[in-house]
């Protein structure tokens, strides 16, 4: 059976060449955190962070350590609102990616 590359290496590779794909990733990652999905929006706000900046370099940004940094976004971290703001504020400063927030377009029935 031939070798295929890890999950992890391809999203960083795609990540490295497709700034929509990037973008797309970022954006899922918040979109699951606001929708209440928090454990996979850490996983893929994770999976974000290796395939961009890592988390030594965006330690050094957020002023917490690389470690405390990825114990937040394990399967049991707990990061508190402040430190998942500034983490996503210095991941669009260190990447070029950066969202905004609008109202969902409202869908009207006619009766």
């Amino acid at each position: 059976m031939p070798l295929t590359r890890s999950f992890k290496d391809t999203i960083k590779a795609r990540a490295a060449t497709d700034s929509a794909f990037r973008s797309a990733l970022l954006t899922e990652a918040v979109d699951l955190l606001l929708s209440g999905d928090v454990g996979t929006g850490k996983a893929v706000l994770r999976d974000y962070i290796n395939a961009t900046v890592g988390f030594e370099d965006l330690a050094e940004e957020v002023g917490t350590p690389s470690k405390s940094l990825m114990r937040m976004f394990s399967a049991k971290g707990n990061p508190r609102a402040d430190n998942l703001f500034s983490v996503i504020s210095s991941l669009q400063q260190l990447t070029g990616v950066h969202l905004a927030v609008r109202p969902a377009s409202r869908q009207t029935t006619h009766s």
